[in-house]
């Protein structure tokens, strides 16, 4: 009797076992067409390179970065003073022939100004300073250090410089050319590559642009003196590099 009942156990059993087999021989067999297609390395396939175009080309306008600086015992002694020095440098600038359109006024701050007090031993207030700044585009080049030193006049002992920048007004026409070049370069890598590789290059599956920001040139320290003495201030533009970049995806046939 108990060697029947072991038998009937040990049938159950493997029933019990045969069951999810078979349920996942199900599942092996469904139709491939039902599961999702998963290309693992297709981020990895291809010749994947980047090119780079460079362009010089000679600036045709300047940006001034300009402010005016005041400091008093209230804040509204040194709002006024630096209102009416700002006053001053603009009409200075509009006098040049700088439309209203080409100055932008790029911050207004307002800080109150503390020192440490030993007997108290704490930080009293001592005065306000009142900050006002302004970026100038000047659009005839040869006319920037004129321009920078009617305003560096204007605004006496309250003006502040704090760069100047050439630039391009509209590169599209050179940029037309860094692209040129810089899928040439890409090219050219991609075809080395492919030869090295003992591969056939095929077709671009991808491509994307990037750009680079021409760079900012800072302006020394302005010395008003040493301006009166010499003459104008010498302000030379230069070269800009206008610089397009990509990235290329080709096949390997």
């Amino acid at each position: 009797m108990e060697t029947r009942r072991n038998k009937l156990m040990l049938a159950g059993l493997a029933v019990a076992l045969l069951v999810p087999v078979l349920a996942l021989a199900g599942c092996a067999q469904a139709p491939a067409g039902n599961a999702p297609v998963v290309n693992v390395g297709y981020q990895q396939e291809g010749i994947w390179v980047n090119g780079r175009g460079e362009v010089q080309a000679v600036p045709d306008v300047a940006r001034l970065n300009l402010g005016v600086q005041a400091q008093a015992v209230t804040v509204a002694e040194a709002q006024a003073q630096a209102q009416q020095a700002m006053e001053k440098v603009m009409a200075a600038l509009k006098n040049l022939g700088v439309a209203d359109k080409d100055i932008q006024t790029t911050g207004f701050n307002i800080w109150q100004q503390t020192r440490w007090d030993q007997n108290k031993q704490e930080e009293v207030v001592i005065g306000y300073q009142v900050s006002n700044n302004i970026q100038v585009k000047v659009r005839k080049v040869d006319t920037t250090g004129a321009v920078l030193d009617a305003a560096v006049m204007a605004g006496g002992d309250n003006i502040r410089v704090n760069g100047i920048q050439f630039e391009v007004d509209d590169p599209s026409a050179y940029l037309e050319q860094a692209r040129i070049k810089a899928v040439a370069d890409a090219k050219a890598k991609a075809a080395q590559l492919a030869s090295l590789a003992e591969v056939k290059l095929g077709k671009a599956t991808y491509i994307t642009e990037g750009y680079e920001v021409p760079v900012v040139y800072p302006l020394r320290a302005y010395d008003m003196k040493e301006s009166a003495a010499a003459g104008a201030t010498p302000v030379s533009a230069g070269e800009t590099t206008i610089v397009a970049t990509v990235q290329i995806v080709y096949q390997i046939a």
